[in-house]
């Protein structure tokens, strides 16, 4: 009942009598009913519309008033209901003859008092004392009670006016659960109109508020991290279900097999919500994760579709192992289809575009990202998950929710411009042309029989023909015209096409059932000519709910893609002259920084001794990728009782991939094994056949006419199946007991082919026309005709992890697991272990001592962790490997087949394992306007594999084993603020910065010279892992050639050995391979509809080498970055200037080692740059359309984004000269991340 502002719960109390008492209440203003018992008349008193104001009383009895009298008017309770208008004297009852009958009134008055909402209580106690008359008559028998009624309105009056100043207050209860149901701990509940009135939910998600009463209605706010804000209006009971909230970050933590309470969680994790980290226009989600989390580093070293880009939580792990997170889509291990290792990822070679773990999945489908790195986190995972693990939650319907959602995206991207560049344009060139010129390099003779020739190739050709007279005008024209040219080859191989994705997605469900459905389609009509990309995603989320205790969750995705790419061949290394190079490599980006500017992009020079244009190339000579996914998931929960779940999952997936290189008749590359138009090409091109059982025989074709068909297949089965059971128990609303077990088995089959047909003729039907000589060409060099590899993966594990905490206070946690898998030696030392962890939580904020520093000081919370973690090695003798061969015999007819030892049984060869510790704290400030999170961890890693050399006992000298150790230390800070929050405007700003080293404390194995200073380096003992080296650069010579300190201490040119495996003392360490201090910036402007958000990130502490451009001979179809200018022109440049000169070809003739020169400058000090970045790497503006505009279209939301990407860089090393910092350009399929604007539009229906 509701009384002004006031709330009064019936009054229950015990009297003697019955209608009389009855009547007088009412009169005073309450309402009764009678219930009659045995012996006494039990009445229920609630207040009447009378009265205005009231208490509140204590609730047990519900409102715990007494209302007692001494003595009664009445007889006995056999009086009761009925009328007694007159009683004789003769006939009253022995108290009411006496003189005086005294009333007393005991009330019990409970309300809350401010501002601690302490429970208070008071008594009221008042006395009446009626005095009877001798004579005993109806009348005063009505004066009495007419007193008896002024007696109680009165006292209902005072009790009124005490009790609305004592206690003039609501009380409310009521839970807060999530979406599924569950109960969410520690959801703040605040009265709207007043938030210094609030209180947080206990362990089973209730509440209990006492609120000052008011008049009219008013509304509870109820919030909690990750979900969205709701309003209630206030009521006796309450129970709210609150939704996740896209824009913030869940406080559960993820792990892929359970959810954890971020208050219980004593690991380092971070969740991303995925809306906040996927960049619009990025068909792979994964590279949004750069600068979202610290300690994690996500470097870009190839943007083409399909490729991964290098992610490393908390540095490297291995020195020749992976050192790649663990991906977990829910629950499930992402397997890659192609084991490839993070330093293959740059290496630009085809199967880069099958190294992303996700790149079948469609972004829309995300929900959110789970960041696990340290032991505590990823113990659970064992023997996988040393390098951290990435967890994926995809989105699934919710109870209640019926929602259609459309997303378009539309992407352009920007094609490069030269003026970025440190290139020369066609004017300069040519003037270096002529010193080539004059130094014998473009003669006509020379030129006229290369294996490369450009302009000085063509003018030469036209002159052979009688086209043109040397000397003449016209060809002074020619040249002129060449020197104006300045083709501009981006704009001949980049495209300004728009990509545009499509998602269509569905939601809806009850409490018995709901789902997820979604489709979408990705279409890229390709950045650079033949990079055509179409990719198809479908997608299921069904949950049931079969009874109370049963539900069944099936997740079934699938995913095809269809891609495009430049036909390329894997790269080369000279490890004699320290040069690595690429066959027939048409990568346009890479084309566009090494091939000359006074080039006209419609004729044809001379590549590989046969006739090249690029356009004319990439037309037929192409990479046809069709790559398929599809995975089946079920899982089965049952919840036997209360706390109590036992859940058992399984999961299939197939993924197969096809990479078909495509050759024509008429490309570069099948010209090539037929160019034989001089005697001196026939005799110098490597691609023509010399039969060795003829001592006389002549260079011939083995493809006289078709072109090449090259084909591999990828294909990999995987089954997952795991047993888990889990126990909660709150006991006495203190102690919080959970506990997680279980046991799992992984299966993986991997079959890979290859097969190369030769002479395949597109142009007439694709008919293969053959030469045998083909058969015989490839025995006598040994090589295959056709390769099948299968590999079985076959893992088992049984784990447990138990957590215990007081009030949520006081929270320790420990993981155990112990699995084996068949890659490891076959002991069962070797092949079984156990993983663990132990570690622990204090939330500080807990304690009651605690309020006195808020709201300065809103939370603390103090964590630790110690573990034990490993990874499994990627390697596959367990048993000894025997592969097929031929050995090699000076004829072909003599041939024969045989078997190899490959590899001796390593059964002592186990997991690579890493000791963690990890200290931590959680702080938030101001009613957590600011939070900031640190966490300092120390990592020691042993065991590690690498080769290493014996004695060659058993047939084998290079052998795996656990021969390295490895040290890491590293502290990660996250500061986020809300500078402004108003009902209309919002400023929030997050600072990402974590710093990491690592170092090698033991390596017992060698390797090459070349392998420290090429690349992303090696590593060596005292220094980091994938440290780069340096050759000591001295100087120049008298005749311009550069000078280095060998390994023997000696001052040289040429005396230098890029295979030495020992003294490695003459290198200079140039620094890490990959930063060390890693980080972002982002500032996020909200007002009403409108989101504007800037992000920076950076990375600093590592080095990158500068292209190797340099050599000791060049055509005239390469292009020279401007540093030539300043090159060594004359005997005393070498004071002032630190570029090699362009040696004659006499200066070639006489020392033919020159190569070793210039190829060691390329990896010399002085072509070593800083790889610190400060990026703009997304500015993008959002627009959400208000409710009131887009009702009429019968939409439920509307919303356009504008995005910005990898803008520009705001800080690099100068001596970069437009290098990205973060690419690899090694040709082959790489290319940069582009930059890009996309313009988003969401639909929701």
């Amino acid at each position: 009942m509701q009384f002004g502002a006031c709330r009064m719960r019936p009054i229950r109390c015990t009297f003697y009598g019955a209608e009389k008492v009855h009547r007088t209440l009412r009169h005073a203003g309450y309402a009764v009913d009678l219930k009659k018992t045995r012996r006494y008349g039990r009445s229920v008193i609630r207040p009447g519309r009378g009265l205005r104001n009231g208490p509140f009383l204590s609730p047990k009895p519900p409102i715990p008033t007494s209302l007692q009298t001494s003595r009664t008017v009445f007889t006995d309770d056999r009086d009761a209901g009925k009328e007694n208008p007159v009683i004789p004297y003769r006939n009253r009852p022995a108290h009411l003859k006496k003189k005086s009958q005294s009333l007393s009134f005991v009330f019990d008055i409970m309300y809350f008092h401010r501002p601690h909402y302490a429970t208070k209580s008071l008594r009221i106690k008042l006395y009446f004392v009626f005095l009877i008359p001798k004579r005993f008559t109806f009348t005063n028998y009505q004066k009495l009670m007419l007193m008896s009624k002024k007696i109680t309105l009165s006292l209902v009056c005072i009790l009124a006016v005490v009790g609305c100043a004592f206690a003039q207050s609501d009380q409310v209860r009521g839970s807060v659960v999530d979406e599924n149901g569950a109960p969410i701990i520690g959801a703040t509940v605040i009265v709207k109109d007043d938030p210094t009135i609030g209180t947080s939910t206990d362990l089973k998600g209730e509440f209990l508020l006492q609120i000052p009463a008011r008049k009219g209605g008013g509304k509870l706010q109820i919030s909690y991290v990750g979900y969205k804000t709701q309003e209630t209006a206030i009521s006796p009971n309450v129970r709210v279900r609150l939704e996740p909230d896209a824009q913030a970050v869940e406080a559960v933590v993820v792990t892929g097999m359970t959810k954890t309470d971020k208050r219980l969680f004593t690991g380092a994790a971070d969740q991303l919500v995925a809306d906040d980290v996927k960049l619009s226009g990025m068909g792979d989600i994964s590279r949004g994760l750069e600068g979202r989390s610290a300690g994690v580093s996500v470097q870009n070293v190839s943007g083409t579709f399909g490729t991964a880009p290098k992610i490393r939580v908390r540095g490297a792990t291995s020195i020749y192992g992976d050192s790649k997170p663990l991906w977990v889509v829910d629950g499930v291990i992402m397997e890659d289809v192609q084991d490839i290792s993070a330093e293959d990822l740059s290496s630009g070679d085809a199967t880069t575009l099958i190294g992303s773990a996700i790149a079948g999945l469609n972004p829309e489908d995300i929900e959110s990202f789970n960041i696990l790195k340290d032991g505590s986190a990823t113990s659970i995972y064992g023997a996988r998950a040393m390098a951290g693990v990435i967890v994926v939650t995809t989105k699934k319907g919710r109870p209640g929710v019926s929602r259609v959602n459309y997303t378009g995206e539309f992407t352009y991207r920007m094609i490069p411009s030269y003026s970025n560049f440190n290139l020369m344009n066609s004017q300069d060139q040519m003037s270096v042309y002529q010193e080539m010129a004059y130094k014998g390099w473009l003669g006509n003779s020379r030129v006229t029989n290369a294996s490369a020739s450009g302009i000085y190739g063509k003018m030469y050709a036209l002159i052979n023909s009688g086209a043109m007279q040397q000397g003449s005008a016209e060809q002074v024209a020619f040249l002129q015209a060449a020197e104006r040219r300045n083709t501009d080859w981006f704009k001949e191989l980049f495209q300004p096409t728009v990509m545009h994705s499509h998602s269509v997605s569905i939601t809806s469900g009850t409490e018995k059932s709901s789902y997820y459905a979604s489709v979408s389609a990705l279409f890229d009509p390709g950045w650079t000519k033949q990079s055509e990309v179409a990719r198809y995603t479908a997608n299921l989320n069904a949950s049931y709910k079969i009874s109370d205790a049963l539900s069944f969750n099936m997740i079934t995705n699938g995913s095809y893609r269809k891609q495009k790419a430049p036909g390329t061949l894997g790269s080369t290394t000279d490890y004699v002259t320290g040069e690595v190079k690429r066959d027939f490599d048409i990568n346009p980006y890479s084309y566009a920084l090494n091939t000359s500017r006074v080039l006209d992009p419609n004729e044809f020079y001379v590549r590989n001794y046969a006739p090249f244009n690029i356009l004319h190339e990439l037309e037929n000579n192409y990479i046809d990728l069709n790559v398929a996914d599809v995975k089946f998931q079920g899982e089965l929960k049952w919840k036997a009782f209360k706390g109590f779940e036992a859940a058992a999952l399984a999961s299939v997936r197939y993924s197969g991939t096809s990479q078909e290189h495509n050759v024509r008749d008429n490309a570069n590359q099948a010209e090539a094994y037929r160019a034989m138009g001089t005697t001196t090409i026939r005799d110098n091109n490597s691609f023509l056949y010399k039969d060795p059982d003829d001592i006389y025989a002549e260079p011939v074709s083995v493809l006289p006419a078709g072109g090449i068909y090259q084909r591999t297949d990828n294909r990999m089965l995987s089954y997952d199946f795991r047993l888990s059971a889990t126990y909660s128990k709150t006991i006495d609303n203190t102690h919080i007991i959970n506990a997680y077990a279980g046991m799992e088995t992984n299966q993986i089959d991997r079959e890979t082919t290859w097969f190369r047909g030769w002479g395949l003729q597109y142009d007439a039907g694709e008919i293969p026309f053959y030469d045998y000589l083909i058969f015989k060409k490839g025995k006598e060099d040994n090589t295959d005709y056709y390769t099948m590899e299968k590999t079985y993966y076959r893992n088992a594990a049984f784990f447990f992890n138990g957590t215990y905490s007081y009030k949520g206070r006081y929270t320790i946690n420990g993981t155990f697991r112990y699995e084996g898998n068949n890659a490891v030696g076959l002991t069962t030392r070797s092949r079984w272990l156990p993983t663990w962890n132990i570690s622990g939580a204090w939330n500080m904020h807990e304690e009651t001592w605690f309020q006195r520093a808020q709201p300065a000081l809103s939370h603390l919370s103090l964590k630790a962790s110690y573990s034990l973690t490993a990874d499994r090695p990627s390697v596959t003798n367990a048993l000894a490997v025997i592969k097929s061969t031929t050995p090699w015999r000076p004829t072909a007819g003599a041939s024969e087949s045989g078997l190899a030892l490959s590899e001796l049984e390593n059964s002592e060869l186990t997991y690579e394992k890493k000791h963690e510790l990890n200290i931590g704290a959680d702080l938030g400030f101001l009613n957590n306007r600011i939070n900031l999170a640190v966490d300092w961890y120390k990592r020691d890693n042993y065991d590690l594999i690498g080769p290493i050399n014996t004695q060659g006992i058993g047939g084998q000298i290079e052998k795996l084993g656990n021969v390295a150790t490895m040290r890491s230390r590293g502290i990660e800070l996250s500061l986020s603020t809300k500078n402004i929050q108003t009902q209309d405007f919002s400023w929030t700003t997050d600072i990402i910065y974590s710093h990491m080293k690592n170092e090698v404390t033991k390596f017992e194995t060698s390797t090459r010279a070349f392998d420290l200073v090429s690349g992303i380096g090696f590593s060596r003992e005292g220094y980091p892992v994938n440290s780069i080296f340096s050759y000591d650069f001295r100087g120049l010579n008298e005749e311009g050639i550069p000078t280095f300190i060998n390994e023997d201490g000696e001052l040289t040119t040429t005396n230098i050995n890029f295979q030495e495996q020992e003294r490695f003392d003459h290198l200079v360490y140039s620094g890490p391979s990959e930063p060390t201090d890693v980080g972002s910036f982002g500032n996020i402007f909200r007002y009403k509809g409108l989101r504007l958000n800037i992000f920076i990130t950076y990375s600093f502490g590592n080095v990158v080498r500068l292209d190797p451009v340099f050599s000791d001979s060049y055509t005239d179809l390469d292009a020279m970055p401007r540093e030539f200018k300043n090159r060594w022109m004359v005997p005393g440049d070498e004071r002032f200037t630190d570029v090699p000169t362009i040696i004659s070809t006499r200066q070639k003739k006489n020392d033919n080692s020159l190569s070793y020169a210039y190829n060691a400058y390329n990896y010399s000090t002085a072509r070593i740059a800083k790889g610190d970045f400060i990026r703009m790497k997304e500015i993008s503006l959002t627009y959400d359309f208000p409710k009131r505009w887009i009702q009429k279209l019968k939409m439920s939301s509307l919303s356009l984004k504008f995005q910005a990407t990898n803008l520009f860089l705001i800080y690099a090393d100068k001596k970069l000269n437009g290098q990205d910092p973060e690419f690899f350009n090694t040709g082959g399929v790489a290319v940069p991340v582009p930059k890009q604007f996309t313009l988003t539009l969401r639909i929701g229906l």
